[in-house]
């Protein structure tokens, strides 16, 4: 299984009328974990599983389109500037600006295509603008680099209207090896702590050959949390914040290397703050029967391993007492449903009924999922889209939005 903007595994048929089908049953699949192996590290303490925030009851969503004619868009975000604008990245390297009246720009923000290469897995993944953009017009990008497919971590400097960003003014802040050419990881987001976090997979091909996961000597297989304000560190074009779990004034100063905040995931596509608590949920892509959505509570001195590659889900394929995990707070099997992509909690003010909901779907199956009303970790399904999905967003309202890969579309949630 791959991540959620790679080649497709089955193809749908459902209608877009179908988008707002409500009380569907929960996916299918076999209960069987992934037969997967990997180094058995001295275990670490990890802080224990928390459950997740309640919410009001939710009978269902449905999406309104809002624009059409995108080219295989992947990610959503907003600048934070006040203007209320979206900003969709393609795969292909193009970020799309749409306006605050609901219209796509003519213009695009930035093309980046002469740079990257894109297609499966690869491509422009990742979008963040900086916590102060409306004042510096910092915006930082993650890309799969022309000719190997090397992670690429990039700053460019927005015009002074802060309407475009010149190509031009790149300065290359992170590059990583990629061994093979899926399980990239993609999202990039300022967190309320106002440090960059960087999602990062196995590396790929299948079972975490490499044993990249549960190896805190390696950055691949997790979450990194630069500081891209401070000091540069030595030999970084970032600093790293003190407070890094495996940093000085960590939890473990000196048991990984000093940017990994999280770890053992094997690909997080798409991972979200809680703009209402601070809350971390994160979806990790699964391999044979099992995907999941794991929640790191805003207190939290980072440092949680999410199992992989020895537990799927909550699945443990060998060797489990060798590690302390945490559990995630969701999982659903395959079959239709096949890669997971993690979304928002809803804090906007025009969706009463949705406010302090977590939303996620399926890029497989375009299924909408919420998290499991009581103890248990079945999530409750709340529309059959017939979409495939690879991204969520969220607005400076906070409003939340979903792409379409295939069909080109973005559209907001609401409730039925």
């Amino acid at each position: 299984m791959h991540a959620p903007n790679g080649l497709d595994r089955r193809r749908f048929g459902a209608a877009l009328a179908a988008f707002a089908l409500v009380g569907c049953s929960s996916p299918t699949g076999s209960p069987m974990a992934s037969s997967t192996s990997g180094p058995s590290p001295s275990p670490v303490a990890s802080p224990s599983p928390s459950p997740a925030p309640s919410f009001e009851p939710l009978e269902g969503v449905g999406l309104e389109p809002i624009v059409s004619g995108l080219v295989n868009p992947i990610g959503i975000t907003n600048a934070g500037d006040g203007s209320a604008r979206l900003f969709v990245n393609e795969r292909g390297g193009r970020i799309r600006v749409v306006n605050a009246d609901g219209t796509l720009a003519a213009a695009d923000f930035v093309d980046l295509s002469d740079r990257l290469q894109e297609g499966g897995e690869q491509g422009l993944l990742g979008v963040a603008f900086h916590p102060d953009f409306a004042a510096n017009g910092r915006v930082f990008v993650h890309y799969s680099r022309l000719g190997d497919g090397a992670t690429v971590i990039s700053e460019l400097t927005a015009s002074a209207d802060r309407g475009t960003a010149n190509p031009a003014s790149e300065r290359v802040i992170f590059t990583l090896h990629q061994p093979f050419a899926n399980h990239n990881g993609g999202q990039i987001a300022f967190g309320p702590d106002g440090y960059l976090y960087i999602g990062l997979g196995d590396g790929g091909s299948g079972e975490d050959p490499e044993g990249n996961g549960q190896n805190r000597q390696v950055l691949l297989g997790k979450i990194l949390r630069i500081d891209v304000d401070g000091p540069l560190a030595a030999d970084r074009e970032y600093a790293i914040p003190d407070s890094n779990p495996y940093a000085a004034g960590g939890v473990a100063p000196g048991d990984g290397l000093p940017e990994i905040w999280a770890y053992g995931l094997r690909n997080p596509w798409r991972f979200s703050f809680d703009r209402g608590t601070g809350d971390l949920y994160i979806g990790d892509v699964g391999q044979a029967s099992w995907e999941e959505i794991d929640r790191q509570p805003a207190d939290s001195g980072g440092g949680e391993n999410y199992g992989w590659d020895l537990y799927e889900g909550t699945h443990c394929s060998t060797d489990c007492a060798s590690i302390a995990v945490v559990l995630p707070v969701a999982e659903y099997g395959h079959d239709p449903a096949c890669s997971v992509t993690g979304g928002y909690v809803y804090r906007g003010t025009t969706q009463p009924a949705m406010r302090g909901t977590y939303l996620f779907g399926d890029y497989c199956s375009g299924t909408i999922w919420t998290l499991p009303e009581a103890d248990g970790v079945t999530p409750r399904p709340l529309a059959e889209t017939g979409l495939r999905i690879p991204s969520f967003g969220e607005g400076e309202d906070g409003e939340i939005y979903l792409v379409e890969l295939s069909g080109g579309g973005l559209y907001r949630v609401v409730a039925t």
